[in-house]
């Protein structure tokens, strides 16, 4: 299939290219870019005019509940969602039913998504195994069946020699271990942020020193044995300081932030709504403020969805009793595009998180438009503003927070190695 896409605003972050060019498309690469390879003929053709043209978007964190919690969420629902938030690259977690602790289950994993044709499918295996935090899984053989990356996902690792060890194991054959920090004995049975809203509802507290004390732990580890660590969805101002200061000495330290965190606080919670119950919990909003900014400024490296689709009965329970996480796939382009627009940065700074920022983080070839590429590609419309609503959605799970906002930015159309895979 031959397809050109002309008139758009292509915006490439990795060359810096921002112009209204032509964007030729063959075999499931870039084959031109403004100028069209010699004998060129298109089989289709796609207007773009007043719509931006960018790579396909990268998520870092993104549940799509296979194996065993197909009652939340199917592959094949969560992959439709992908696309049709012009995502076409995602990082998943190991936190299915059975964990991702085996070769065979990661091998099942993206081989059904192969044959989906859709998204591209990066998993996570788990770091220990099944999750327990008492030995560690076999990396080795979990890379080799198509884990980009080790990770605890939610689950506690409480014993910090298991995660000394798993450093220095990682740090030997250059694994990445993805961590999301908080120490398990100061979070016990907290639900939401240490502040107001907590004590006023009456709500089991998580101090932010649970964040902040798992951070230094991390970083002193990796000093430690030189492993390679992404910290995912930092949420406490205090964090961050941590994070820049170790960045600075040089230690190869990434982290990401959950798109909801750039825009909620603790006090978005009010009367106990559950669409608000998150791990890590909203937090106040000097913390809010505070992320946005270290995401401008390159200390938080990538926004991600942290797509976790939950059944409605889960969310109708009482608020500490409720099952945390928001369904986020199709929000993540119009939450970092309502972010960088409100902090007068432009749609490019929007399409850098989204593409080139992440894929740096995986090491991968993606989140470009080169010629010779992969011919991943999101058509967005910035100026269409459209109302959040449960049958807008095409996760299974409708949980979110934004319900009723009217957000920016609408996918029209993702290409998916150069086949167009969603179009509205």
């Amino acid at each position: 299939m031959r397809i050109e896409i002309h008139s758009g605003r292509v915006i490439d972050s990795a060359s810096d290219l921002d112009a209204s060019k032509t964007l030729y498309i063959a075999a499931g690469k870039v084959v031109g870019l403004g100028e069209a390879p010699e004998g060129w003929h298109a089989n289709r053709r796609i207007d773009a005019s007043g719509l931006v043209v960018c790579p396909g978007f990268i998520d870092l964190a993104a549940r799509l509940r296979e194996p065993g919690f197909e009652y939340k969420a199917t592959l094949e629902s969560e992959m439709r969602a992908a696309i049709a938030g012009g995502v076409t690259s995602l990082v998943c977690p190991p936190d299915t039913e059975p964990p991702l602790d085996e070769p065979g289950l990661v091998e099942m994993l993206k081989h059904r998504a192969r044959l989906l044709n859709q998204a591209h499918v990066y998993p996570l295996g788990a770091l220990t195994q099944g999750l327990a935090g008492e030995s560690l899984a076999e990396m080795g053989e979990l890379a080799e069946a198509g884990c980009i990356g080790f990770s605890q996902a939610d689950a506690p690792l409480i014993d910090t020699q298991v995660l000394w060890r798993a450093l220095q194991y990682a740090a030997t054959f250059g694994h990445t271990v993805w961590l999301r920090p908080q120490e398990a004995h100061l979070a016990r049975g907290g639900v939401a942020h240490d502040g107001e809203v907590a004590t006023r509802l009456g709500l089991a507290a998580i101090p932010v020193t649970a964040e902040t004390v798992a951070v230094t732990v991390i970083i002193a580890l990796m000093r430690e044995t030189g492993a390679r660590v992404h910290l995912c969805r930092i949420s406490a101002r205090e964090s961050l300081d941590l994070v820049r200061q170790a960045k600075s000495d040089g230690l190869a330290l990434t982290c990401d932030v959950g798109a909801h965190h750039l825009h909620l606080s603790d006090k978005d919670i009010g009367y106990f709504n559950t669409h608000c119950h998150f791990v890590p919990p909203l937090r106040g909003t000097e913390d809010r403020d505070a992320l946005r900014s270290a995401l401008c400024d390159g200390t938080i490296d990538v926004v991600c969805s942290d797509h976790t689709p939950v059944d409605d009965d889960a969310k109708l329970l009482p608020f500490a009793e409720s099952e945390a996480g928001a369904t986020g796939l199709e929000l993540l382009l119009p939450l970092t595009l309502k972010w960088a627009l409100e902090e007068k940065l432009g749609i490019g700074a929007a399409v850098r998180a989204l593409t080139v920022q992440p894929a740096r983080v995986l090491g991968l070839e993606a989140g470009v438009l080169g010629v010779g590429r992969p011919a991943d590609v999101c058509i967005f419309d910035p100026e269409h503003h459209w109302k959040v609503e449960p049958r807008q959605l095409r996760s299974q799970g409708k949980n979110t927070p934004f319900l009723g906002l009217e957000v920016p930015g609408k996918v029209r159309y993702t290409l998916v190695s150069g086949q167009v895979v969603f179009e509205a």
